[in-house]
């Protein structure tokens, strides 16, 4: 004990002094004998100054220094005591003394010093340590270089499967290898790099219980002694599985609720339902709809309370061994399977209280089974997908309607007349909605003649319908008038500008989509705006030709619409010359006509600009186009509807920036052999000779039948027309597929057909002709104007009797 500089001394008896600790050697009698090079620091008094002293003397205030308990030369003592520094500072420490005895029976003491605050910090550090261990909702481990497991705790992994002893153990040993590599490749990464590790998921199963195992949120950081030696790493495992299996359920609610939001198909409601719940949900989605959801009615069950439903979509595995059909009750409510683990779950499909469906989803054995979170978000995807679903049923009873709306208001498909054999054809740009403002008609006119129109509302949906049947019929009341083709684009203009002063009635305001309120389907093009004034004002194009197979000559106006083209029977492709007008309700603007000589067999090819124009292609590239689909061979003789579909057919509907509206018109002509034309002097003497002539050529024609009615006819119309106009008077017979007799005289006044009195002499002519014929009607021409009658040739259905055209 008489040596003055001590190697540092360890710690002892539980304090957890450092290795290096101040510490001294005392005598039986207090002095100080040996002195470490830690005290050195911490007193700032070198061994020379100490040593040979009573320990007392380095107190601040002996007098108040601490009392030794009674035994403390045979035990271990603490106490806090404050030392006066060399430094001149009062420093506050916390003493250990142990006594020891020599081989010679002396005794001493060997004192171990560390300030208060270090103390402070040791024992919270131990407080931490021990209180750390023994949490029981976080795992904790020490594991070394090796990544064997020093120390845990009880809640290492909360999953059954661990081995009651885990020390010297690898994560390997007890832990599925897949999880067991990764959590120890992250843990090789800290001891490397020393990098701490924070909150890194890791799904792991126990060997001896893999199931569906947990999610750890693992966080590490390395071990090293405070010479930089590396001698382990310490981990920290949260179970999180709860947490992340809510993120889940949450991602599965917002991408169901966004798939099913995104359609306006009952079907496809359906499969984007059944389709988001699988995997995440369920090894098999099956999703049953009632058979009136997809006619757009309320379903309704029957007597017994049952409802039919369709298999509407499945996905997953054994998808294709659904059964097709099943009836169930109408008032069905979310449920699970039957059992401690359920594998499968039902929700109803239910919107403003009207059960429209269910949804089903099934989990295989080697998944965990259903827990009552899981229902309530199968429950929760149930209600939403149901509202997309009804607002799908109700915009299918609307797209129903405006379907047939639209097929009403169109002519059908394919016409044969004497002048022309057509084909139209209409492709909606607004594939949701199918309907438009495009379309086309073949009108026939008298005296064998047609009139073929194309026209384009602006905009889609009802509103451009709507506005479309309107043009349409007043094309046809005006055509029925026969007026020239740019009188009637004058009378058509003055229309659409009336249309376009119109006010319209203010929209319904919308309601939210909830259930016990009605919710309107919102689409383009609605065709009106609040306050009573139109979103958009209305447009529209339109051509009007007029073609007589018995000149071969075909008339025609644009307001604003792209020229037709001509396939010559050639095969030579070319376009009208046509100089076209302003678009509809422009107003106050000329039409000029132009008027072009067809051969018979010819190819008139009417359309809408969607056809020739697309989103990345202007009008001339796209009239190009269509001149080189229309010179292929064959197109002269081709089918018209196979030519058709062809040519649609190269207009994808995802490329279309307006509607398609194709009408292809082959033409006739009436041989000269079937005409017969007779100029008429303007004396009442000459309508004998008008008689004889007709007669004869009935005869040469072979329609001995129609003699006596045609005499009748022609006596009435020329009568009238030298007592009223004067000459010159012609008189011409068609024979094409009916019998048309023509008066022509230079007067602009319309005949009036009235009901004569019993005292009038005259004024029973026309009556007596509508009487005699099919059809009659008069027309307007530059030299005045033309009554005609129809007659139906004999062997030839009678078509009914109509009034003055």
């Amino acid at each position: 004990m008489d040596g003055k500089t001590l190697p540092g001394a360890p710690g002892h008896n539980g304090l957890p002094f450092a290795d290096s600790a101040a510490g001294a050697l005392l005598d039986a009698d207090g002095l100080v004998i040996g002195w470490t090079p830690a005290a050195e620091e911490l007193f700032a008094l070198p061994a020379e100054q100490v040593c040979g002293r009573p320990a007392v003397e380095l107190l601040a205030d002996p007098a108040a220094g601490p009392e030794p308990p009674a035994g403390y030369r045979e035990t271990a003592w603490s106490g806090e005591a404050v030392v006066r520094t060399g430094r001149g500072e009062d420093l506050g420490i916390v003493f250990h003394a142990l006594p020891l005895a020599s081989a010679d029976g002396a005794t001493g003491y060997l004192v171990l010093w560390a300030p208060v605050g270090t103390v402070d910090r040791w024992r919270q550090d131990q407080a931490f340590t021990r209180e750390l261990f023994l949490q029981d909702r976080l795992g904790l481990a020490v594991f070394d270089a090796e990544l064997r497991l020093v120390r845990t705790n009880t809640q290492l992994l909360p999953y059954t499967g661990l081995p009651p002893d885990l020390r010297n153990r690898r994560l390997g040993d007890f832990l599925q290898a897949e999880g067991a590599e990764a959590v120890e490749r992250r843990l090789r990464e800290v001891l490397r790099t020393g990098r701490p590790l924070i909150l890194a998921e890791e799904t792991v199963r126990t060997i001896e219980d893999p199931g569906g195992g947990v999610v750890m949120a693992i966080s590490a950081f390395r071990l090293q002694a405070p010479d930089g030696q590396v001698f382990g790493v310490t981990a920290l495992f949260t179970d999180v599985t709860e947490q992340r299996r809510s993120d889940e359920r949450l991602a599965i609610l917002h991408q169901a609720t966004a798939a099913v939001g995104g359609s306006l198909s009952v079907a496809g409601t359906g499969e984007e339902l059944a389709a988001v719940l699988v995997p995440g949900l369920a090894d098999l989605a099956v999703v049953e709809i009632a058979e009136s959801v997809f006619t757009g009615e309320e379903p309704a069950p029957g007597e017994d309370g049952l409802l039919p439903l369709r298999l509407t979509a499945a996905a997953g595995e054994r998808a294709a061994e659904v059964p097709t059909g099943t009836v169930v009750p109408a008032d069905a409510h979310c449920a699970p399977a039957v059992g401690r683990s359920p594998a499968s779950m039902t929700a109803p499909l239910r919107a403003r209280g009207i059960f429209l469906g269910r949804v089903t989803v099934r989990r295989g054995p080697d998944r965990p089974g259903y827990a009552s979170a899981d229902l309530d978000l199968l429950c929760e995807i149930a209600a939403r997908a149901a509202l997309a679903l009804d607002n799908a049923r109700r915009y299918t009873r609307e797209h129903r309607a405006a379907v047939g709306l639209q097929r009403s208001l169109l002519p059908p498909a394919q016409a044969e007349t004497v002048a022309v054999t057509t084909s139209g054809f209409y492709l909606p740009a607004d594939t949701a909605t199918g309907v438009g403002g495009d379309w086309f008609d073949v009108i026939p006119l008298s005296s064998a003649r047609v009139a073929l129109v194309a026209g384009d509302v602006v905009g889609h949906g009802l509103g451009a319908t709507a506005t479309m049947g309107r043009l349409r019929t007043a094309v046809r009341t005006l055509a029925d008038l026969d007026l020239e083709p740019d009188e009637l684009m004058v009378h058509l203009d003055d229309l659409v500008s009336q249309l376009r002063d119109e006010p319209n009635e203010p929209d319904e305001p919308d309601e939210p989509d909830r259930p016990g309120g009605p919710v309107r389907p919102s689409r383009p093009d609605d065709g009106g705006a609040p306050g009573g004034h139109r979103a958009d004002p209305i447009g529209a194009t339109c051509l009007y030709a007029v073609y007589d197979p018995v000149s071969r000559r075909c008339a025609m106006v644009s307001a604003g619409h792209p020229p037709p083209a001509v396939v010559a029977p050639d095969g030579t492709v070319s376009y009208v010359p046509l100089n076209p007008g302003p678009p509809l309700g422009v107003n106050g603007l000329p039409f000029e006509v132009a008027e072009v000589e067809l051969a018979p067999g010819s190819l008139l090819v009417l359309y809408t600009d969607g056809l020739i124009e697309g989103r990345d292609s202007d009008l001339d590239e796209g009239m190009a186009e269509l001149s080189r689909r229309l010179s292929r061979p064959g197109t002269t003789t081709a089918p018209l509807r196979e030519l058709g579909q062809e040519i649609v057919s190269g207009r994808p509907a995802h490329q279309l920036a307006d509607d398609v509206t194709l009408l292809l018109a082959r033409t006739h002509a009436v041989p000269p052999g079937n005409t017969a034309v007779w100029p008429v002097d303007a004396d009442p003497v000459a309508v004998a000779r008008v008689r004889q002539d007709a007669a004869r050529q009935l005869r040469a024609w072979g329609l001995e039948e129609l003699v006596f009615t045609t005499e009748l006819v022609l006596s009435e119309l020329v009568t009238n027309a030298i007592r009223h106009a004067g000459g010159p008077v012609e008189v011409r017979l068609i024979r094409a597929g009916q019998l048309t007799c023509e008066v022509s005289d230079p007067s602009a006044t319309q005949p009036r057909m009235r009901r004569a009195l019993l005292t009038d002499e005259g004024g029973r002519g026309l009556y007596l002709v509508a009487q005699l014929t099919t059809r009659w009607g008069s027309r307007y021409t530059r030299r005045g104007k033309t009554i005609w009658a129809e007659q139906p040739i004999p062997d030839t259905p009678h078509a009914p009797r109509a009034r003055s055209g």
